[in-house]
């Protein structure tokens, strides 16, 4: 390959040999599934089962402020607890009326979405 080159105004004619690199190839992207090899990927994480009377977390966190107890008689909306993700804190609300039977987590904890919170009779 010829190729003209302009140095402090004068003008060059250089022969360039032009040696094609080999190209690599990408290899597809797996996503939910198990590596092969030394670095295996989990494929799902492990949490508690929410029951039907559970409320859950809406997404991942941390527990900022509990403000029911075992035994408290609540009404639907009511806020339950605080969650902290981000510096933003997002209240979660007793769907429903009723008696908080069972507070699965403590103020601190880290939490995942979908993961039980409270549970409420």
């Amino acid at each position: 390959m010829k190729l003209k080159v302009t140095i402090n105004g004068n003008d060059y004619i250089v022969d360039v040999e032009v040696e094609e690199d080999e190209r690599q190839t990408l290899s597809p992207i797996v996503i939910g599934g198990v590596g092969t090899g030394q670095n295996q990927i989990p494929t799902r994480a492990s949490m508690p089962a929410a029951s039907a009377n559970a409320v859950t977390a809406p997404l991942a966190g941390s527990v900022a402020r509990i403000l029911v107890s075992e035994g408290d008689t609540i009404e639907a909306g009511a806020v339950l607890l605080v969650l902290e993700a981000m510096k933003m804190e997002t209240e979660i609300t007793a769907p429903s009326a009723g008696t908080v039977s069972e507070v699965l987590v403590e103020p601190g904890q880290a939490v995942q979405g979908g993961q039980p919170l409270i549970r409420v009779d």
